[in-house]
């Protein structure tokens, strides 16, 4: 019997195309709000004994809410096994207390998604490029924690644009173990920028690890919000001579103008992105921005 397949209200796109790829039935569920914004779910296929699949987010509150009521209740109405797809994990910034009194969100997230009871089978999470390698250790009570990689479709992406001669980089010293893997699965040279805090925010930058000038520089990031780390790392690249950047991420948040503030800074060739988050979901491909698709990262992995 296939497994059955649902998504919350913020991932029926990415939903569509794993449907697209065949194998799975489409879980029915009618979702509504009440008059004062609550709101209502009701299941209405029967997933007694069956393997079920739910592909949602954690992008806000709201949507993080939705998915652990739908998985709880799937669970209730006799879900044989569970599996969360979570594209984007939104929490993962917050992986660790620096300051006094910080609280540790991506804990305290993944202690509330541990909550959702465990299917007869088990549960199992999905993650894919996650900002910090020690989240997965966050979850408890037997949900199991899978890391999916997308190391494919960031190398794929990377020969397209810069053939077998360019520079892998990233954007910070902090970055640079994973940047440095994918240019060792890519045979070509790493770099990264040493920076020297200041004051508070302010940071300058005081080495390049390696010579980029003449070069096509891609730069890999897992996570972009603003865009403003990744237009400092381009014009720094820039300035060291590098002949062109191009921008490599897994999750496009692109929030207050992100996307057109990297498209007009002039120093960046090409951005190419998943639609591991809602907010890629209706860019479309241009002369400036790629998006491509983690559907398939998905079938394989839960089929």
């Amino acid at each position: 019997m296939k497994k059955i397949l649902f998504h919350t209200s913020q991932y029926g796109y990415l939903a569509e195309k794993v449907f697209a790829l065949g194998n799975f039935e489409r879980g029915q569920i009618e979702v509504s709000h009440f008059a004062d914004g609550e709101r209502y779910q009701r299941i209405l296929s029967n997933v007694e004994n069956r393997h079920v699949v739910i592909i949602g987010g954690t992008i806000n509150d709201e949507s993080t809410l939705e998915l652990i009521d739908l998985a709880s209740s799937l669970v209730s109405y006799g879900a044989d096994s569970l599996s969360l797809v979570v594209p984007y994990f939104g929490y993962s910034t917050m992986e660790r207390a620096v300051l006094p009194g910080e609280i540790v969100t991506a804990k305290s997230r993944a202690r509330l998604l541990s909550s959702i009871p465990r299917s007869n089978k088990g549960n199992r999470i999905y993650l894919f490029d996650i900002h910090s390698e020690g989240i997965p250790y966050y979850f408890e009570h037997g949900l199991y924690p899978v890391h999916v990689y997308c190391k494919d479709i960031v190398n794929n992406a990377a020969r397209k644009y810069g053939g077998y001669d360019f520079v892998m980089a990233s954007t910070d010293a902090g970055r640079a173990k994973w940047v440095e893997s994918l240019a060792n699965d890519l045979g070509v040279n790493a770099a990264f920028i040493l920076k020297r805090r200041l004051k508070g925010d302010h940071t300058e930058v005081s080495a390049i690890n390696a010579d980029v000038a003449g070069k096509t520089v891609i730069i890999y990031d897992d996570m972009i919000r603003s865009g403003g780390s990744i237009i400092n790392a381009a014009r720094t690249y820039k300035d060291a001579g590098a002949k062109d950047v191009i921008v490599i991420t897994t999750h496009g948040i692109f929030v207050n103008d992100g996307l057109q503030k990297l498209k007009n800074c002039g120093m960046i060739k090409k951005l190419i992105c998943t639609d591991s988050h809602a907010n890629c979901s209706k860019l479309g491909n241009d002369d400036f921005v790629e998006v491509r698709s983690i559907a398939e990262l998905i079938h394989s992995a839960i089929i």
